[in-house]
C-alpha cells in the first residue's frame, strides 16, 4: 500500500500558547488573558490561541491516516523550537515533506518515520518538532491501515514488544482549578491525579510549604471521603522547581519537607514532579538524584519525577543513566517523532527508571489518541490525560481510546 499524496489543514489545539518570558517577567492578568506586550520571537499576544497542523496521508486504495502536529504552551522557551503557527508551517510541509513521502509503501513504520526525522532542511536546519510529531502520528496510522491493524498492534510488531491487554494508569491535570478539578478526576476514578499546577512560591506552595502540605492534607481526605474504599490513585503534583527555590535548594531541609508531606499523603502514594530548577541539564541530573538518594538514607518513599530539563530522547537517556530520578516526563511534543516517545519509555524500563508519557495540554484529540497506542504497546507507568486542561474532555478521549482498542485486541486475541 503506497502513499499517493499528502495534504495538510490548520486546526486548534486543546489548550493556548502562553509567552513564559513575559509571563515570568511580570505581566498583569485580565480575565483569561494577560495585559502587556510579548516578549518570546514569535508571540503577538502573551496569550494567543493554540494551533495545529493536521498532516494526511492519502493511501492507493483511498483511506486516509492523520496525524496531528503540535507544539507544547511555553513553545519557543527553555531551548524549544519557535512558536508553530499553521500558516508559517503548512507550505514547509507541502513543499519539503511531501515529496519524501509520495509513493513510499506503507510497510514500515520505524523505515518511514526515518525520512523525516534524520533528513534537514534546504537551510541545514532540522524539522520543527511538531512537524516531526504530526507526520510521525500519520505515518503510524497509515503503516497501521495498510497492515489492517491498530496503531498498537504495528509498534508490538516492529519493536518486539510483548502484548498485554491491560489499560495503563491515566493521568488528569486540574489546572489552576485544583480544587473543583480535583473533584471531577475522584469521580471519575482517574488513576493519577491532580497535577495541580504548583509553579508560584507565595501563592501556591508557601514560603515553608505550607499550602502545598494543606493542599495534599484536603486532597487525601476528600480522596478518602468521595472515592470510597476501593480506591487509591496516585498522588502526582508538579511544583516547577518551587521546593528548591522555598528551602534554597538545601537538600536536609528538602527531605525534611517530603516528610511532611509523605505523611500528609498516607495512605496514597505521593510522587513530586520537578521539585528543583538547577537550570542547566547537568545541575539538575546532580541535584535531582541527591535529592533521590537523601530520600531513600531517610527512607522516604515519595518518588522524585524528571521534567525540567529532560526534553529530549537524549536527555532520557542521561537522566536515565544517572539514576537521577524515580520517573522520567516524556513530554511527547518535545520529543519529535513519536518513535522517540516510544524508544524513550523502553529504555527507561530497561533501567528500572518509571516511565510517564506526556505531554501537553496544548496538543490534540488526534496526539491524545496516538499516545494511547504508544502507552498500550509500551507499558509505561502512567499516561497524561490530553488536551486540555478542563480533566473531563482531556480524560474522555484518552480513556474511550484506550478502552476500543483493548476490546479490538482483546477480540483479536479469542479468534
Amino acid at each position: 500500500m503506497k502513499i499517493v499524496d499528502v495534504i495538510a489543514s490548520p486546526g486548534l489545539t486543546g489548550f493556548y500558547f502562553d509567552d513564559q518570558q513575559a509571563i515570568k517577567a511580570g505581566v498583569g492578568h485580565d480575565g483569561f488573558t494577560y495585559t502587556g506586550e510579548a516578549m518570546t520571537p514569535g508571540f503577538k499576544a502573551v496569550r494567543q490561541r493554540g494551533e495545529s497542523i493536521s498532516v494526511m496521508l492519502i493511501l492507493e486504495d483511498g483511506q486516509v491516516a492523520s496525524g496531528d502536529c503540535a507544539a507544547v504552551q511555553y513553545s519557543g522557551a527553555g531551548g524549544r523550537d519557535p512558536l508553530f503557527l499553521a500558516e508559517d508551517f503548512i507550505p514547509i510541509i507541502l513543499e519539503e515533506i511531501a515529496p519524501k513521502l509520495v509513493g513510499q509503501e506503507l510497510d514500515s513504520f520505524r523505515q518511514l518515520v526515518g525520512l523525516v526525522e534524520t533528513s534537514k532542511r534546504p537551510n541545514g536546519e532540522r524539522y520543527h518538532t511538531a512537524i516531526r510529531y504530526g507526520v510521525s502520528q500519520a505515518i503510524l496510522d497509515g503503516v497501521a491501515k495498510a497492515k489492517k491493524k491498530t496503531m498498537t498492534e504495528v509498534i508490538l510488531e516492529e519493536y518486539e514488544l510483548p502484548m498485554i491487554l491491560e489499560p495503563v494508569p491515566i493521568f488528569t491535570q486540574t489546572g489552576d482549578d485544583r480544587y473543583d478539578n480535583a473533584d471531577k478526576a475522584i469521580i471519575k476514578r482517574a488513576g493519577v491525579l491532580p497535577h495541580a499546577l504548583i509553579n508560584n512560591v507565595e501563592t501556591k506552595l508557601g514560603k515553608d510549604g505550607e499550602l502545598l502540605l494543606k493542599y495534599v492534607e484536603w486532597l487525601r481526605n476528600r480522596i478518602l471521603t468521595l472515592g470510597g474504599d476501593d480506591y487509591r490513585p496516585v498522588l502526582h503534583i508538579d511544583v516547577y522547581g518551587t521546593i528548591g527555590i522555598a528551602f534554597e535548594d538545601n537538600t536536609e531541609r528538602m527531605v525534611d519537607y517530603f516528610v511532611k508531606l509523605e505523611k500528609a499523603a498516607a495512605p496514597l502514594h505521593l510522587r513530586i514532579e520537578g521539585p528543583m530548577d538547577a537550570g542547566s541539564v547537568e545541575g539538575q541530573i546532580q541535584q535531582l538524584k541527591s535529592l533521590r538518594d537523601a530520600l531513600k538514607a531517610r527512607g522516604v518513599k515519595v518518588e522524585i519525577v524528571a521534567d525540567e530539563w529532560c526534553n529530549t530522547y537524549e536527555d532520557i537517556v542521561r537522566f536515565v543513566d544517572a539514576q537521577a530520578a524515580d520517573m522520567v516526563q516524556i513530554k511527547t511534543p518535545d520529543l519529535g517523532g513519536i518513535q522517540n516517545t516510544i524508544e524513550a519509555v523502553i529504555y527507561s524500563k530497561k533501567f528500572g527508571v518509571g516511565a510517564y508519557v506526556g505531554g501537553s495540554c496544548n496538543e490534540t484529540d488526534g496526539g491524545g489518541r496516538t499516545a494511547v497506542h504508544v502507552s498500550l504497546a509500551t507499558r509505561p507507568d502512567q499516561m497524561l490525560a490530553k488536551p486540555g486542561m478542563g480533566v473531563d474532555e482531556g480524560y474522555m478521549i484518552v480513556h474511550n481510546e484506550m478502552n476500543r482498542t483493548l476490546a479490538v485486541l482483546k477480540r483479536a486475541a479469542r479468534q
